[in-house]
């Protein structure tokens, strides 16, 4: 257990992050699915549309490295164009 009240602090607010980080996640987690379980290309596409935008954001504040985003998004991509 932390001893300092700075710590005690700390504890908190990482716990309230990892919490809020998670489902960030799980939000674009469900839209790659969405895609990739999609039949129709029109649909396909507008819900990539959706992921990448998702991917960006988990990208832009740290909560997935970039690289991780671009390969995702580089799979779904793939995954629409061969509908």
């Amino acid at each position: 257990m932390p001893q300092h009240q700075s710590a005690v602090k700390r504890v908190r607010q990482n716990e309230k992050r990892r919490l809020h980080n998670k489902s960030q996640k799980s939000q674009v987690r469900t839209l790659m699915k969405k895609v990739e379980a999609a039949e129709d290309k029109a649909e396909a596409q507008s819900l990539l549309n959706e992921a990448k935008a998702g991917l960006d954001r988990l990208a832009s504040k740290g909560i997935i490295h970039k690289n991780k985003a671009a390969n995702y998004k580089s799979k779904l991509e793939k995954h629409v164009n061969a509908l």
